[in-house]
């Protein structure tokens, strides 16, 4: 008894393993791990929903862009013509470009003067409409 010498053994952290959890413990735990999963899982997918959204969105403004950009030159081409012939039909060209500009002035006027909130208004309508949104 004297003599020898109790062997003390401490285990090393290699040597532990973890036993699989049982009963309740392993309920919590699978339950935990699958709802962090899930939320996962739907946080992924709104982003990605967040994502085609805002692509979309970008690719309805890049078209809307590039229309009003054919839209503004094609008014400029038509309202060139239009003061080229009206220039003809009274004989100097120059009153054809006085004529187009004076009906512009006109509607400028009459849109900031007379009448300042039925381009708004118009406007308002035209964006309800394009978004099926009827009152």
């Amino acid at each position: 008894m004297f003599g020898k010498k109790k062997e003390h053994r401490e285990e090393s952290p290699e040597r532990i393993v973890e036993r699989p959890r049982k009963g309740i413990p392993a309920l919590i735990d699978a339950t935990v791990t699958s709802t962090y999963k899930d939320i996962m899982a739907i946080v992924e997918a709104k982003l990605e929903l967040l994502k085609i959204e805002l692509t979309e969105k970008v690719a309805l403004a890049s078209a809307l862009l590039i229309l009003a950009v054919l839209f503004l030159i094609g008014t400029a081409y038509m309202v060139t013509s239009l003061a080229l012939l009206t220039g003809e039909l009274l004989g100097h060209a120059w009153l054809g470009y006085l004529v187009v500009s004076l009906l512009f002035l006109g509607g400028f006027l009459f849109f900031t003067k007379i009448r300042p909130d039925a381009l708004k208004d118009f406007i308002h309508k035209i964006i309800l409409t394009a978004n099926d949104y009827r009152k």
